[in-house]
């Protein structure tokens, strides 16, 4: 058994208060104002600390199989347990692609070994090849919980409405990557005024929104469940909110790094900064914001995008896309989002972990209630730490955070009812 003492608990059921919160077989056992400790009882004192559902990450790069020079399953559960995070999504883009049932039972199995809840996500097409369909039932069947092309967005629109109606008969959600491929080429920033100061071609913003309009109309026409990944621009944003006003069974998610930076960070940092979508504009960064608080995108995810730092230090053009951000996340939203006023931290949780879970289906965590699975964050809201890639339990350090003063920090992460980490 486990007893965590005087914390700050956040349930859905009331406003948060100081409680004790009793774990036992792995379950939510109790949840009172005083549990009465025993022998046979571990304790956790959380005084001064916040206690939480554990962080849902609906998008996550593990680059196993395949790529594990990058990271692996073991390395990329360590890092995220040190963020906080006890259930995520692993992308189709390893090596080969999740497109298969052997894939999935191979990650499946790996995921046995470690400290928390993974969950392949299938690859719509075959090799992620926008051509031919994946086999969706086996692949559910095999266990994906979710079907994606991200990294490859299906640019075939005749394609892209016939996975969702397959997607729709086997119930299972489509997350879509959504850029126009001859419009971004393989360009690694923004189109504006950074473009234009590097002498570099762009990713202009439309060639995420006309996908974003194709794919939330394809959605309204087949009734297929559609996930927007990653937006990073404010006309994706108004697209999105006035899909939903019209009933149409989207949901969507940005990433830390959409309300934290801005192309700017390119003149910095370079390719440390490259990620597709781009980094975009200040205009861009307060609307993804505005749609975070009107609940038009339903969750932040990371898009944890690991490569070696030898595919980093090249050229801006040549540089591979992507950053870290599994042990980063938490803190840049208490940083950004919290510690602004603009949110408070029970709106954190919900986008974090209620939204992504209950978009997942994924059982009965997301939530701190009695019978619930203990999936479980204790973080400290006001500890003031800096960013230092040397210490991550990632193998990557491609982030842009680097040296970055944040404040909020994880104590510990339960996962099943035992601690996996512990600062």
């Amino acid at each position: 058994m486990l007893l965590i003492k005087s914390g700050t608990i956040y349930t859905d059921e009331s406003e948060p208060k100081v409680q004790d919160l009793l774990i036992k077989n792995g379950k939510i056992a109790e949840i009172a104002d005083v549990i009465q400790e025993t022998s046979e009882m571990q304790v956790i004192h959380a005084e001064n600390l916040i206690v939480a559902p554990g962080l849902v990450d609906m998008h996550v790069h593990l680059r196993d199989p395949g790529l594990e020079y990058k990271e692996d399953i073991y390395t990329g559960s360590q890092a995220a347990v040190a963020g906080g995070i006890t259930t995520c999504l692993c992308m189709p883009n390893t090596a080969p692609a999740i497109d298969n049932p052997d894939v999935i039972k191979y990650i499946k199995n790996k995921a046995q070994t470690v400290p928390m809840s993974i969950y392949p996500c299938g690859a719509v097409t075959k090799g992620l090849g926008g051509e031919e369909l994946t086999d969706f039932a086996a692949l559910k069947a095999a266990g994906a919980i979710a079907l994606s092309d991200d990294g490859n967005p299906i640019q075939n629109a005749a394609l892209a409405r016939l996975a969702m109606q397959q997607a729709k008969e086997n119930e299972l959600l489509i997350i879509s990557h959504c850029e126009d491929a001859e419009m971004v080429q393989n360009h690694g920033v923004n189109e504006g005024e950074v473009s234009k100061k590097l002498g570099i071609p762009g990713r202009p913003a439309i060639a995420e929104e006309i996908m974003v309009a194709r794919d939330v109309m394809l959605a309204a026409e087949t009734g297929a469940k559609v996930h927007i990944a990653h937006v990073s621009t404010a006309g994706s944003v108004e697209i999105i909110r006035q899909a939903k006003k019209t009933g149409v069974s989207v949901t969507a998610e940005t990433a830390p790094q959409y309300f934290v930076l801005t192309e700017d960070e390119i003149l910095k940092q370079n390719a440390l900064a490259r990620v597709n979508p781009p980094l975009r504009t200040k205009v861009d960064v307060e609307a993804i914001i505005q749609g975070l608080k009107d609940g038009t995108l339903d969750a932040i995810a990371t898009d944890h995008a690991p490569h070696s730092m030898d595919e980093k230090i090249l050229p801006i053009p040549d540089a591979m896309s992507g950053m870290i951000g599994l042990e980063t996340s938490l803190a840049l939203t208490l940083t950004y989002l919290y510690h602004t006023g603009k949110f408070s931290i029970n709106e954190i949780i919900k986008l974090m972990s209620e939204n992504p879970a209950q978009i997942l289906d994924v059982g009965d965590i997301g939530k701190l209630a009695k019978g619930n699975i203990a999936d479980i964050v204790i973080f400290d809201p006001n500890e003031k730490w800096t960013v230092q890639p040397s210490k991550f339990k990632s193998k990557a350090r491609n982030t842009p955070f680097s040296k970055m003063e944040l404040t909020g920090k994880v104590k510990y992460t339960i996962c099943q009812g035992e601690v996996v980490y512990k600062e």
